[in-house]
């Protein structure tokens, strides 16, 4: 296959941006933010309202999503598309590295973020690090072509995007250094093992040293250095103050660096186990093709896989042992995963005329011997364990498993190794590749709230659509305006809750002031002796969160086939003030 070139390229990428951006906004605002997309989003809508607030360390989201709140009103839909363009956008990173990974990896590499699941679940979440990925990568690539205004103004908009900015670039820095210090490793083996060049191979060598390298040209060019500087001081301090309507935003970027390393000693909550875990439910032909590739790339000397290789390992690690670890964190391994993959998927599309056809059989039979082995495992959700049946159903698994390895085996046999090999590769990947997509669909909540993914926030509001309805009602009731009567959080800690009902006269208070009597108050789900009297209260479910770290085998059982989980968490009540219902005001 030729990999150098490619028809109609540019409206392949079109395509693969129209079918991200669908994937990312399709139903965007149907679930309630979370108390950590809701932090930024008040601050964005504060601005908004003319108030200075104090902002959190990623001014790039709150200021543009500022914006689009002045354009076209705040909405939950509206707080969450700057991340789901710039999600859609980082399509066409890939265009700006091909000539490194070849075009057609590169246009393959396109389509598989547009529906990479956990690519898709940061693009649909408000202030997530989608942005800081976007923007960083932007600068790279712009910066790889020598393009140098747009790599100065994507730097500045990735100094503004907050800590994730940080933890990219660190792993992309030590990834650097690795592979400097194993190219000098090589250049001085090679001086070692040819002592006696000749004359003309030491003047090349001493020519070549005197030139300035590639990597130095920009230290050397004034006019270079002109052209990053100068888009990048002007975006950083636009963006960064909103034209100077918050120019707290400076000092919030600036403190985003001090705020990554601060984190390192925090603990999230999140566990190793669940991020590798997740790597094997929504990744696995990433695993799969980027563990050939790597094997590959090793063996043949390739400099690219020798260098996306490193920077996935020092991104896994940083996710991995870093106490503070966000699910957010594991964007950075996947770009260089799903790159090593599309680089390796190439070499498995040249299938021979004459063997297509025991390549599409060995593929079909392999597709229909995981799917009896998928509903046989399904099936133990509804077995016994331990009992015979169970025992049976595991041994039938396991069965399947080994009539896979015994089918290619007998292919390779009995029509040629390179048969047995592209069949086997992809009946299993294609298989897996189901997985992913259903990844993709759960990751863009198309399944409901109920059917809880490893990629969302914690804390879901799930009553959280009720909630509201049932406040919008009391106030329509009592007054005739939806969002006339005044709304008193007590006791509650919930910018999610905060941000419901911000169409709402909203005061928030540790307590509840008895001598202001007010309409509507919003308490936990401790008793509360002293509405109790004058007040009707309804609970509701609030922040809901799978349990994940003390989910049994039953359990993960359950939710990878059925993504079903037990969750916890906690609930609130609504209390109105008697006289606001209808039948408190009936006439006697």
């Amino acid at each position: 296959m030729n990999l150098a070139r490619i028809k109609n390229e540019g409206w392949l990428y079109t395509l693969a941006f129209l079918l991200a951006l669908s994937l990312r906004t399709i139903q965007l605002g149907a679930f309630p933010l979370t108390d950590a997309e809701a932090a930024p989003a008040l601050q964005a809508l504060k601005i908004v309202m003319g108030s200075r607030p104090e902002l959190g360390p990623q001014p790039a989201y709150i200021h543009l999503t500022a914006l689009l709140f002045f354009i076209f009103g705040s909405s939950n839909f509206m707080a969450r598309l700057v991340p789901a363009l710039a999600g859609s956008a980082l399509v066409f990173v890939p265009y700006l590295f091909r000539e490194q990974i070849k075009p057609v990896p590169a246009v393959l590499l396109a389509f598989i973020f547009a529906i990479e699941p956990g690519l898709l679940a940061l693009s649909r979440q408000a202030a997530s690090s989608i942005l800081a990925i976007t923007c960083l990568l932007f600068t790279w690539g712009f910066w790889n072509q020598k393009r140098f205004g747009p790599a100065g103004f994507f730097a500045a908009l990735a100094a503004l995007s907050g800590p994730a900015s940080w933890a990219g670039l660190l792993g992309i820095g030590i990834t650097w250094a690795i592979r400097e210090g194993i190219e000098s490793r090589r250049d001085k083996d090679a001086e070692a093992s040819d002592p006696d060049r000749d004359q003309f191979s030491q003047e090349d060598s001493a020519q070549k040293n005197s030139k300035p390298s590639e990597r130095g040209l920009w230290f050397a060019d004034p006019h270079s250095r002109t052209a990053v500087l100068v888009p990048f001081f002007l975006t950083f301090i636009t963006a960064g103050s909103l034209f100077f309507f918050s120019p707290n935003g400076l000092s919030a970027a600036l403190a985003s660096v001090p705020e990554y390393f601060l984190s390192w000693g925090r603990f999230s909550g999140v566990q190793p186990g669940r991020v590798l875990a997740s790597l094997l439910i929504y990744q696995p032909p990433a695993l799969l093709f980027a563990g050939l590739a790597i094997w590959r790339g090793w063996r043949e000397g390739s400099r690219l896989a020798i260098s996306l290789s490193p920077w996935m390992l020092i991104a896994m690690l940083l996710v991995v042992f870093l106490p503070f670890r966000q699910m957010g964190d594991l964007g950075w391994v996947l770009i260089p995963l799903w790159t090593l993959a599309a680089m390796e998927m190439i070499h498995y599309m040249e299938i021979l005329p004459e063997e297509r056809r025991e390549v599409a059989g060995l593929v079909l039979l392999i597709f229909l011997i995981l799917v009896f082995a998928w509903f046989d495992l399904a099936g133990l959700n509804w077995t016994p364990i331990p009992t015979p049946m169970a025992s049976l159903r595991i041994w039938l698994f396991f069965g399947s498993l080994f009539l896979i390895v015994l089918s290619i085996l007998l292919v390779a046999l009995g029509w040629s190794s390179s048969t047995a090999r592209l069949g086997g590769i992809w009946g299993v990947s294609l298989t897996l590749g189901l997985f992913t997509i259903a990844g993709t669909l759960g990751a863009a909540g198309l399944r409901g709230i109920n059917n809880p993914e490893l990629w969302w926030l914690n804390g879901q509001p799930a009553q959280g659509s009720l909630l509201i309805e049932t406040a919008d009602d009391l106030s329509e009731w009592s007054t005739g305006d939806d969002h006339a009567l005044a709304v008193v959080i007590a006791g509650v800690d919930s910018p999610a809750l905060e941000w419901a009902l911000r169409k709402h006269p909203v005061s928030v208070a540790d307590t509840v002031d008895m001598s202001s009597s007010p309409p509507l108050v919003i308490t936990g789900l401790e008793a509360n002796p002293s509405l109790a009297d004058s007040y009707r209260g309804q609970d509701f479910t609030w922040r809901q969160t799978p349990a994940w770290d003390s989910a049994q085998f039953s359990d993960w059982l359950r939710w990878i086939t059925l993504r079903q989980m037990p969750t916890g968490g906690d609930s609130v009540i609504l209390w109105a003030r008697n006289d606001l219902f209808l039948d408190a005001k009936a006439i006697p």
